[in-house]
């Protein structure tokens, strides 16, 4: 087995995956995830602020440890949405190269779709030939693929992200109706504009990836502490996605923070997150999804073996 350290460094949250690989098959050995919201501001100066780039550094202090500590074979980071929409993004990649000896890239669209689909899928019989869905709410953009009998039919990454869209829209505290309805309209225009109706006519599942569906997950069970074996599976309809949030909109931060399965750093953008998948699983008319622990993380440590 290769034992395999993938670092992702996206929008919100820089997160950690030391795993052992052996062709299709992976062992987690450590997992970590850090709100660093990266993409704080790019939408507005098309550059990633030094504020947000040190906090990033910081987690990947934290993280160099651990990957010394299990002496992985491969060290990897991947860098995806606010990265690739910053002016000064390839200079963050060099120096997240040169400062941790990691081989770091920016991912294209393209690449974040296929590797994202191959973690979601890595557990699921390759041979079910139901278009599945695969939804990760990131913090600059979402990615949407549709695939079937483990094949990528189409994907697409639209720019609707939880930083993103807090930042155009949420300005008050809690949010009022009418900011909720016009992030949920922009969501739903970009969605509707990124995907043909052909292709949302032929999913018949959803998976969600990545915190905003883990949050939900967390929250709707009432996790505390969180815990990834419940997450896994744990399937949410969209009743119960309008009522989390409805509930996480009627509050303030402060008490929003507060909330049982939460983490508090995710706070700020959870409402986004929310109504954005709600959004996704509208325009591709499904009535619920299914939550899952493997994604992207997943896709580039099965991808970075042989």
């Amino acid at each position: 087995m290769t034992r395999v350290a993938v670092v992702d460094i996206g929008s919100n949250s820089t997160r950690l995956l030391v795993a052992e690989v052996d062709g299709r098959s992976l062992h987690e050995l450590e997992r970590e995830s850090i709100v660093t919201r990266l993409g704080e501001g790019v939408d507005a100066t098309g550059r990633l602020g030094d504020v947000p780039q040190q906090r990033v550094f910081a987690a990947l202090d934290t993280y160099a440890a651990a990957i010394d500590r299990h002496g992985a074979d491969v060290r990897t980071a991947v860098l995806t949405s606010a990265v690739r929409d910053a002016a000064n993004g390839a200079e963050f990649t060099v120096a997240v190269h040169d400062r941790y000896g990691l081989a770091a890239r920016t991912l294209s669209g393209d690449d974040e779709a296929r590797l994202t689909f191959l973690g979601a899928t890595a557990a699921r019989d390759p041979d079910d030939p139901t278009g599945l869905l695969v939804i990760d709410i990131g913090g600059g953009s979402t990615e949407l693929v549709v695939g079937a009998g483990g094949a990528v039919d189409f994907h697409v990454s639209t720019q609707v992200g939880v930083v993103r869209h807090t930042e155009r829209h949420l300005h008050s505290d809690p949010p009022t109706g009418a900011e909720l309805a016009a992030l949920a309209a922009d969501a739903r225009s970009a969605i509707e504009a990124a995907v043909p109706a052909a292709v949302r006519e032929r999913a018949g599942a959803a998976v969600a990836v990545a915190g905003t569906a883990t949050s939900c997950a967390s929250i709707d069970l009432a996790l505390e502490p969180y815990d990834p074996e419940r997450v896994e599976g744990h399937v949410l309809s969209r009743s119960r996605l309008e009522g989390l949030r409805d509930r996480l909109a009627a509050v303030p931060l402060a008490e929003r923070r507060a909330v049982t399965g939460l983490d508090p750093a995710r706070a700020p953008t959870i409402v986004a997150g929310v109504e954005v998948l709600l959004e996704v699983l509208s325009a591709f008319t499904l009535g619920n999804v299914e939550v899952s622990e493997r994604d992207i993380l997943w896709g580039v440590a099965l991808d970075s073996t042989p």
